[in-house]
């Protein structure tokens, strides 16, 4: 009998770090577990969180990546900025969708801004294809505009613009072999 591991990453961990590292160059910090993902989430400490669901799902993702990184240079930002990463931290990112994202059908890549354990904002999937950057970002500073208090921007406009964003096609990327 076949069985299929369901934990392991579906593709390559080294195929995909360049996309994990362009967020994480930018701030966000990442949540691999289910714990770390309800040690940061589950906190009713009237914080502001945004959370990332990363994906290697190529036209989507490349045009997230950027606007999330350019709405982050923004003057307010969220106080905590966090990633999971789909078809690679599965168990962190089934613990996002079915215990903080419930109310929303699950998207990769999307985006949320949490205050108390409430989804003040959703960005999904295909609120993403067909947008350049610069769109997603001015939607994402106008939330954090309204929603959020901490003085940003993530990243200094210097180390800002030494930012490589990650770009290649999902279709391309070798599957695990595990």
């Amino acid at each position: 009998m076949f069985q299929i591991n369901n934990q392991a990453p579906m593709y390559d961990p080294t195929a995909v770090q360049p996309m994990r590292d362009e967020l994480l160059y930018i701030g966000f910090n990442e949540l691999t577990t289910p714990e770390s993902v309800d040690e940061v989430l589950s906190k009713q400490n009237d914080e502001t969180t945004f959370v990332f669901i990363n994906s290697v799902c190529g036209c989507a993702a490349g045009s997230a990546r950027p606007g999330v990184s350019l709405a982050l240079q923004s003057e307010i930002i969220p106080d905590n900025i966090v990633t999971v990463f789909a078809g690679q931290d599965k168990a962190a990112v089934a613990t996002v969708r079915e215990k903080y994202l419930s109310n929303f059908p699950p998207s990769s890549p999307s985006a949320a801004l949490i205050k108390n354990g409430e989804v003040l904002f959703m960005l999904p999937r295909h609120h993403i294809e067909g947008r350049y950057p610069e769109q997603i970002a001015s939607l994402l500073q106008q939330v954090f505009t309204e929603n959020c208090n901490k003085k940003g921007p993530s990243i200094s406009k210097e180390k800002y613009d030494k930012l490589v964003h990650a770009k290649m096609c999902g279709s391309k990327i070798p599957l695990n072999e595990e």
